[in-house]
């Protein structure tokens, strides 16, 4: 399970340290690709596995599936980490997340979430109203 949330530095070389939390997890290899909200998802590579399944599943005739199985395979790479513990982002995804030099990563159970430190803030700042979502929470019986 993929918890905490870390704070961490981008190298001039677009490599990423990865927590030692979740290098455990995440073994030498991971697939990072586009996420929601304008950050990138980090799975491993069992999970990776799990959801091509899924995406396979979706009925190729429904436009809506098309267009999110295209955004979220198509950006997808899968990342070497180094003797160090980093990655490499691709440029595209750096450019995707806005991710210049400072990260946050979290870990939310089955996914590492990548973010720009400037847009986890602001995310966080004008998108969360707990009171609002723990409601919604309640509904779904949690």
């Amino acid at each position: 399970m993929l918890v905490g949330e870390y704070t961490h530095g981008l190298d001039g070389k677009n490599r990423m340290i990865i927590p030692s939390k979740f290098r455990e997890a995440l073994g030498s290899k991971f697939i990072l690709t586009k996420g929601l909200d304008g950050c990138l998802y980090a799975y491993t590579l069992e999970e990776w596995k799990n959801l091509e399944l899924k995406l396979k599943a979706l009925p190729l005739t429904n436009k809506d599936a098309r267009t999110f199985v295209r955004f979220f395979v198509g950006g997808a790479h899968e990342i070497e980490i180094d003797k160090q513990g980093r990655g490499l982002i691709p440029q595209s995804l750096k450019e995707y997340s806005s991710i210049e030099k400072e990260i946050v990563s979290i870990g939310v159970l089955t996914r590492i979430e990548i973010w720009s430190k400037e847009k986890w803030e602001e995310y966080n700042k004008d998108n969360v109203d707990f009171d609002s979502i723990s409601e919604k929470m309640g509904e779904l019986g949690i």
